[in-house]
Formats: structure tokens, C-alpha cells, sequence
């Protein structure tokens, strides 16, 4: 038995990686080591105390400890989370619970590794950025070479294109599946800029996907819009360091943006082959982004030719864009509203966030569905951004 059910394939656009405190270090360049920051656990539900046994015993967990993982069968995503998870850092750990969570193929992610090559400050140099790059995708290309379900996923900051070029063909050497790119603007350009043109081709010639995801782009709104003269607001933990309630709120404008200014700057439209996923943003915004830009595209094309388009806004995000729902978004309405080939599974292992059973709700969800909307969402359209990804 596995936790998918054997009915369907099941592929899951988004799993991560808890990375150890020498995640990046251990694979950077000798030269730049010393500069190259450590993981932080600080902002997070894993506490230092945990990340400090865990170095404390080799860097792995006890026997015990996962022979206990192993006895949940069924209920080890329900269970089995964050750093104390079955396979969170370890790569022989994860094909064990890759054989007990029984997904055909997983997206994984890093967690916290991404602060430093990420990081919106100028001040971060680029040969410290790039450094920092060069190392997480080292260590993502090894935590994945031993398990063809497991579909690493490198990372590229855009602030320089020439070091944007040269760490996407060292990516793409690598086999890793897809590109996690920043959703904010980088420094001082637009991600449509002429000079990100060939990055652009290179991965739509390529056939790998660009990938956004939380992370990408500060999480907190300005301290000044929770300066309201009254008690701090909380994260969804009930704290105040991750997710608040009123970033919450307001947490789908920056991929909403990043998305669409590649659109109306003519990237999707110039290279119809190239294919992207938003992931861990939501999607609950993207039926009014599709009308939006219809209409934008259509009023303003008549005055400004760089957003005429044979394909309208519509036509091209959803032959070439998948988004994830967080599970507690009703996918069938967002269906409804647009089309049932934009959307993705995803159960976000080993996250909390990903739920207790992300298979099960999404499954109740669309329950009124027919099935051929059942298997786009589940397996078809995920196989629609990685056509090579299908397996017997």
C-alpha cells in the first residue's frame, strides 16, 4: 500500500528539502566558504534545539527514529514533517518515503537555502549570490541522482544576466528539471529586459521549465501597513515571524506581477515553447489575472503594438503556465471561472502547510468533476509542463 491510491498517477508539483545548516557551505567553492551563510533555522516552526541534535547525531536521524517513520504506512505524510521527516534531508531516506508516498514523480525544492543567492539587497555581490547559486544547485543535482521520481530543482537569481546565463547552462548540465527564478524584479531591470532574451531561449529550447514559489520574493508586507497603532497581527501558527494575516492577504501580488510583466513584455509570446508553474503562491488570483489581461491587452494593444498578440493572454498562460491551489482553495470553482488545464497537484512534503491528507481534499473538492478533470489535475497537466517526465 502507498498513501496515493493505485487508481491514477499522481504527480506532485511541489516538495522541499529541510536543508542542514551546511547545505550551502558544504558544496561552495572553496574560495568563498567562508562567505557563504549557513542555513537559519530562526524564522521557522523548526527549532534550533532540533537542527542541533540532528548535527549532534552525524547529521542524520536515529534508527529509532525512522523505523518509527516507517511504521505510520500510510499516514507518513500526515505525520511525518519539517526536519523530522522521512527523508527531509537524507537522500537514501527520501526514496524510502518516496516508495511509501507512492507519487510517479515529485518537484523538490529547497526551503530556507534560497535566502542568500534571493536576497532583494544590492549589497549582496554577485560573486557572493552567485557563489551561493552555484552551490545549492551542486548539492540539489546530488540530493536527486539516485532517484529518477525525484526532480530536483536548481535556482537562478536574474539581478545579472550574464551570471543568470552561466549558472542556467551549469543547471541545465546537471539534469536538474526546472528553475526556480525569483518572483520579484531583479535589481534595477524587468525580467522581460533584452538583455534575460537568451535565458529566456535557452530554457524554452531546453524544454525546462521556470518555476516561481514562495520565497522568491519577500513574504512580509511593509511594517508600515501593520503600523496601525494596535497589537502585532499573528502568523497562521499563531506567532509573528512567518505568514501574517495581512500578508496573507495580499501575498498574490508579487507572482501576480512577476507573471504579468513576462507576458506583456512579449516572453511567452516570443517563445511559445517556453512552460512555467507557479507554485506555494496559490491560485486563487489567477482567473481575474487571465481578464485582466485580456482587457489589458486588448484596450491598450490598440495604441501600443508591443502587447498584440495572435494568442490572446488567456490562450498563452494556459498552454504554457500550471499553477498549484493551497489546499484550502476550492480548485473546482477556480476551474469554473477559467479552464481546467491551468491547475497542479501538489502535496508540499514534508511542509505543514501541505496538509494532512493534500490527496483527500483536493480529491473531495473536485468529487462533482468529471474525470478527465480529475486526471488533468492530478497527473495530465503537471505532463503537459514535463512531458519527459512520464514513466510506465
Amino acid at each position: 500500500m502507498t498513501y496515493a491510491p493505485n487508481h491514477r498517477p499522481f504527480y506532485d508539483a511541489d516538495s522541499h528539502i529541510m536543508e542542514k545548516p551546511d547545505f550551502l557551505k558544504a558544496y561552495a567553492d572553496p574560495s568563498i566558504r567562508h562567505q557563504i551563510a549557513e542555513v537559519s533555522y530562526s524564522a521557522s516552526l523548526v527549532t534550533e534545539d532540533e537542527v542541533a541534535q540532528i548535527m549532534d547525531q552525524g547529521g542524520k536521524h536515529s534508527d529509532q527514529h525512522i523505523k518509527e517513520l516507517i511504521a505510520l504506512g500510510d499516514d507518513l505524510i500526515a505525520k511525518s514533517k519539517e526536519i523530522q521527516a522521512l527523508g527531509a534531508f537524507n537522500k537514501d531516506d527520501r526514496k524510502v518515503a518516496m516508495d511509501m508516498l507512492g507519487f510517479k514523480k515529485q518537484l523538490v525544492f529547497a526551503t530556507h537555502s534560497v535566502a542568500q543567492p534571493f536576497h532583494p539587497s544590492s549589497k549582496v555581490s554577485p560573486e557572493i549570490r552567485y557563489g551561493a547559486t552555484r552551490a545549492h544547485n551542486r548539492h540539489m543535482i546530488d540530493f536527486c541522482s539516485d532517484d529518477e521520481r525525484l526532480m530536483g530543482v536548481g535556482v537562478v537569481p536574474l539581478d545579472s544576466p550574464a551570471d543568470a546565463m552561466k549558472e542556467l547552462e551549469f543547471a541545465l548540465e546537471g539534469n536538474l528539471e526546472a528553475i526556480w527564478v525569483p518572483h520579484r524584479s531583479p535589481i534595477n531591470i524587468a525580467p522581460g529586459h533584452i538583455e534575460l532574451e537568451p535565458f529566456w531561449k535557452l530554457l524554452a529550447d531546453s524544454g525546462t521549465p521556470f518555476v516561481i514559489h514562495v520565497g522568491g520574493s519577500p513574504l512580509q508586507a511593509l511594517k508600515s501597513w501593520s503600523n496601525n497603532g494596535r497589537g502585532a497581527v499573528k502568523d497562521w501558527m499563531g506567532g509573528g515571524e512567518n505568514v501574517r494575516t495581512k500578508d496573507a492577504a495580499v501575498m498574490h501580488q508579487p507572482p501576480e506581477t512577476f507573471i504579468s510583466m513576462l507576458l506583456l513584455d512579449g516572453v511567452f509570446d516570443r517563445h511559445p515553447n517556453l512552460r512555467g508553474a507557479a507554485v506555494e503562491l496559490g491560485a486563487g488570483w489567477v482567473p481575474e489575472l487571465l481578464k485582466r489581461l485580456d482587457w489589458v491587452s486588448k484596450i491598450y494593444g490598440r495604441v501600443d503594438e508591443s502587447v498584440r498578440f495572435e494568442r490572446t493572454p488567456t490562450q498563452q498562460l494556459t498552454e504554457q503556465m500550471g499553477f498549484t491551489p493551497f489546499p484550502h482553495e476550492d480548485v473546482a470553482n477556480l476551474i469554473q471561472q477559467s479552464n481546467e488545464d491551468l491547475y497542479l497537484f501538489s502535496s508540499d512534503y514534508p511542509h505543514v502547510e501541505g496538509g494532512r491528507d493534500p490527496i483527500g481534499k483536493f480529491t473531495k473538492a473536485l468529487e462533482a468533476e468529471s474525470e478527465k478533470t480529475n486526471e488533468n489535475f492530478f497527473s495530465e497537466n503537471f505532463l503537459r509542463l514535463w512531458p519527459e517526465s512520464r514513466v510506465s
